[in-house]
């Protein structure tokens, strides 16, 4: 027992210290009465929520004077209006990073990575689905305009079957679209990590078809930050602090995820099995702080963005978009972080 107590000292030293080094490249000590409170919404996936955690509980967040409140939803859609609403002062998402803003409803100014491999979709064969040709004339249960449409939307298009013509869309909740093809309500099923999960456990014999990584880059997602307008034209000062939290985060989170993993999964995803939760981590492809500030200089990270505006624009129908050059900031950030 004592061995174990000296371990998870050790390892806990060894957090500590990597923290405090991460974040000295990012940001200087703040006073505590500079400290800013902000209502921060996200979706509970490990894609959206690494770094907000991990600046959790390594200090990155204190360290540059921002305490969340954190407000779990269920969706990206959910989270938006909430913020459009007035409560919610920032968030965090998958694709929807894209929609809202396009639509003159937020300002995004941070990608946390891209979801390369967490959108996925799952078939069963023993309801008479075997491949891409027997989806036609079928039900698939997803919920629209997030990160599960936008693959299932791209994946069917590359397989050459009419998303608005070949196949019937079921629109749910992911809980409840899960749900239905757990029950064999439907054949088939576009989510995202960790809902394959319980897919997993419910039924052995489900086979998962493509997921997003099939499609990179050509049909890349990516996911992110926003807040909304007013609240970025006054608070640029604060937002800069989130871009150089998150910016040591980020990065403590790449360097040390072996040893950070146990721990967000201990106070943040206790019923996910570690396991699980260390598959989603390497479901999403993460860059360093200057390896974004690169992609953020040359387009790429903007073009990735209109892309899945562009998705939005066709299947939402989105009238005159604000493309992501505009609605996407990246002054702040490459102002904020070193190169």
């Amino acid at each position: 027992m004592s061995l174990n107590r000296f371990g998870n000292g050790r390892r806990q030293l060894v957090l500590s210290a990597a923290a405090v080094s991460v974040a000295g490249l990012y940001s200087a000590p703040v006073l505590a009465q500079q400290r800013t409170k902000l209502k921060m919404g996200y979706v509970d996936t490990l894609a959206v929520t690494g770094q907000l955690w991990t600046g959790v509980h390594q200090g990155h967040w204190d360290r540059v004077g921002i305490e969340f409140e954190a407000i779990k939803f269920n969706t990206g859609l959910e989270l938006f209006n909430a913020m459009i609403g007035g409560s919610l002062d920032m968030l965090s998402t998958g694709a929807v990073i894209s929609n809202f803003p396009a639509r003159g409803q937020g300002k995004a100014f941070l990608i946390n990575n891209i979801e390369f491999a967490t959108a996925q979709l799952w078939v069963r064969e023993d309801m008479g689905v075997k491949n891409w040709a027997d989806l036609k004339g079928k039900k698939i249960a997803t919920t629209i305009g997030t990160t599960a449409h936008v693959f299932l939307d791209a994946a069917l298009r590359a397989n050459g079957i009419d998303p608005t013509k070949d196949v019937e869309l079921v629109n749910q909740g992911m809980a409840a679209a899960v749900t239905s093809f757990i029950s064999g309500a439907v054949p088939v099923v576009a989510l995202w990590v960790p809902f394959n999960v319980l897919v997993k456990q419910r039924v052995p014999s489900a086979r998962m078809l493509v997921d997003a990584s099939a499609y990179f880059p050509k049909s890349a997602i990516v996911g992110g930050w926003a807040t909304r307008n007013d609240f970025f034209e006054k608070n640029r000062a604060v937002c800069a602090q989130v871009v150089r939290g998150w910016a040591a985060a980020n990065d403590d989170l790449i360097k040390n995820a072996d040893a950070l993993l146990p721990v967000i999964q201990s106070k943040n995803y206790a019923q996910v099995p570690l396991s699980d939760l260390q598959e989603q981590f390497k479901a999403s492809k993460y860059h360093t702080a200057s390896e974004w500030r690169k992609l953020y200089q040359d387009g790429t990270a903007v073009n990735w963005l209109q892309q899945v505006t562009d998705f939005y624009t066709r299947s939402g129908g989105i009238q005159n978009p604000v493309p992501a050059n505009k609605y996407f900031d990246t002054a702040l950030y490459l102002d904020n972080v070193k190169a």
